[in-house]
């Protein structure tokens, strides 16, 4: 039949047509190619679909995006709040695998509590041992760590007095060697073991005192012989601490006590270079300017020498012809 031979022959010549002139869908550009469309964008190699695959399954790997997130969120910021007076502080520069003693040194200095007073605890845990790291415990970015004061042998009301800069309570906490206050365990005490204990509680309220900047409390505790050069657990002085908060009045009492810019911690940081850090201008100028005045043999901070050197130094020393006259 002629219709069937037409198709036969149409088949025939459907199959004898090259591929490029096929108008067929082309599964790599999604839309039909003719010749002029195969000279331009020439068909991809089997195996380049697979490639890209492969490297689309690489970005998207759950375990590659968690290893990019723990980098990124390796540092992070935590709170700690002190129970026993309410207070909040942030530290910030926190690591997975930072050790809770190095922790308690940040809160030396944060939260002005001498590191050997302190009790950490976290969520329902138990106190947080030293050498163990945060990631240990489960602390989280963004978690409140709780610090408590240890209550043995009067330590706690000593601190607190000295949070709230009251003086009348301070001296009825053994902070002289004139004082009645006794606990279990310094009744026991010969003369000697009394004043060193006694010693370190002045220099322990003196501490906290020239933290939160009581400049009644800190002139209370100076005048009573607390010693403004003793050091805490991690080599810093009350003078640390004041610098680091900026107060200034309470850096004034202590300079004029006999504390000096130039004692380090255990870190090797200086009172001066501690408020350069932290960047604590007003407490450098207050340093730099009695030193010069004890160089210059002054106590007026108005004489006009101790200005003038003080500029001098402030500029670099000015320029080559002020420093010739």
């Amino acid at each position: 039949m002629p219709g069937g031979r037409d198709r036969a022959a149409a088949a025939a010549s459907e199959a004898a047509r090259p591929p490029g002139g096929a108008l067929r869908p082309d599964p790599a550009a999604g839309r039909p190619a003719g010749r002029e469309a195969d000279s331009a964008v020439p068909r991809p190699l089997p195996a380049q679909p697979r490639a890209r695959a492969r490297g689309r399954s690489r970005v998207g790997d759950p375990q590659a995006v968690s290893l990019a997130l723990g980098l990124a969120s390796d540092v992070f910021a935590l709170r700690v709040l002190l129970e026993d007076s309410g207070e909040m502080f942030r530290v910030t520069g926190c690591r997975s695998d930072m050790t809770v003693r190095e922790l308690k040194e940040e809160l030396d200095l944060i939260a002005g509590i001498p590191f050997n007073l302190q009790r950490l605890q976290y969520l329902d845990q138990g106190i947080l041992m030293d050498n163990a790291t945060l990631k240990f415990h489960d602390v989280v970015p963004g978690g409140i760590i709780s610090l408590r004061i240890w209550h043995y042998d009067g330590w706690m009301e000593l601190v607190l007095a000295a949070v709230e800069g009251d003086s009348s309570k301070l001296s009825c906490l053994g902070v002289a060697e004139d004082s009645f206050y006794r606990t279990t365990n310094s009744q026991h005490f010969d003369d000697k073991q009394w004043k060193k204990w006694i010693s370190q509680r002045a220099f322990m309220a003196l501490y906290v005192a020239s933290h939160r900047g009581h400049s009644e409390a800190v002139q209370y505790l100076l005048e009573h012989g607390a010693n403004c050069q003793g050091r805490s657990p991690v080599g810093r002085t009350p003078l640390h601490v004041a610098a680091a908060m900026s107060r200034l009045d309470c850096i004034s009492l202590l300079l004029k006590h006999g504390a000096s810019i130039n004692d380090r911690d255990a870190k090797g940081e200086t009172p001066m270079s501690l408020a350069c850090r932290l960047n604590r201008s007003q407490s450098r100028r207050r340093m730099f300017l009695f030193y010069w005045m004890v160089e210059l043999g002054t106590k007026d901070p108005m004489d006009p020498v101790v200005n003038k050197t003080f500029r001098r130094v402030k500029a670099g020393f000015g320029s080559k012809k002020e420093n010739k006259t």
